[in-house]
């Protein structure tokens, strides 16, 4: 189907690698699925109890991706529901996240439920990028929850970005771990002006010789304020990382709470955080090379953020 300019801006900044109406791929459009395409080895299917999708991915899926992103340019609330079932031995990139293009004085708002069931010996990555733009004095709001149930042997990576624009976010996370499971989380933020953020995230290592590392990197400016929680909890034999570095700037506030649990006497569970302004000697010496302190800080953070 043809897609309006405004649509297409969005998709070409939250979904990078290029959405495109061909292989497995599904277009929410303003709370409608506008448009959609399977594989031979993937299959969308509508849901009939509520809004939303089940994604069944075949084993037989090797190094193949499928495009699921959500794009609202009309005020409402927008809740939706999408369950992945991940067979064994599938090696497969899940590309979704949400724009939204506010004009109007009311709110616009997208909810998105999901959850992954990951079957053994799978490899998914999961690549979330959430952005809103327009001159609208409505609030853009999202908050995703995640549900992720990582089988036997194997991996889940989890990408999560909040490029700008999102005036308040609440993100519910939760992981489970099969035996030999590994996860790995990079979650990076940015917020302005009087925006905010919360990010809560468990992960729980049931499973012998499990692992997770989570990495946060965040920059607030303005007055914005940020929170992010993240829980790692060792229920058997197993290894951890939690590290969490912010970039905080005006007036914004940032609380960073790892939090690490250990049930079992063989867990090994680590965090740091960290939360400090720009360096000045990056400042002063991207400004001998002739930049403005703006210049300067922008790509300070932009590195920061990569």
């Amino acid at each position: 189907m043809k897609l309006n300019e405004v649509t297409e801006q969005v998709l070409n900044v939250i979904d990078p690698s290029g959405f495109k109406q061909e292989g497995a791929y599904n277009l929410r459009l303003n709370g409608m699925a506008v448009c959609h395409g399977d594989s031979r080895h993937i299959r969308i299917v509508k849901k009939e109890d509520r809004p939303g999708i089940d994604i069944h991915i075949s084993g037989e899926a090797k190094a193949e991706q499928v495009h699921i992103p959500v794009v609202m340019s009309e005020p409402g609330v927008d809740v939706v529901y999408n369950d992945f079932y991940i067979e064994d031995g599938a090696d497969v990139t899940i590309v979704a996240g949400c724009g939204i293009h506010g004009e109007g004085c009311s709110e616009t708002r997208h909810d998105g439920i999901h959850a992954f069931h990951v079957g053994k010996n799978a490899n998914v990555t999961y690549v979330e990028n959430h952005y809103a733009e327009g001159s609208g004095t409505g609030s853009k709001v999202l908050n995703p929850v995640t549900k992720i149930y990582v089988g036997e042997n194997s991996v889940f990576t989890l990408e999560t970005t909040q490029i700008k624009g999102v005036d308040a976010t609440r993100r519910e996370s939760f992981v489970e771990l099969a035996a030999n499971a590994k996860l790995y989380v990079t979650e990076k933020l940015m917020t302005h002006e009087d925006q905010s953020a919360v990010s809560n995230m468990d992960v729980e290592l049931k499973g012998e010789n499990s692992s997770a590392r989570i990495i946060s990197r965040s920059v607030a400016k303005g007055t914005s304020r940020q929170v992010f929680h993240p829980r790692a909890i060792g229920s058997s034999l197993c290894h951890a990382h939690v590290q969490c570095d912010s970039i905080i700037m005006d007036e914004a506030q940032i609380s960073s709470i790892p939090e690490i649990n250990a049930k079992h006497v063989d867990a090994q569970i680590v965090h740091e955080a960290a939360i400090g302004r720009i360096n000045d000697e990056q400042l002063m010496k991207l400004r001998t090379f002739g930049m403005s302190e703006e210049e300067a800080e922008a790509v300070i953070i932009e590195n920061f953020l990569r």
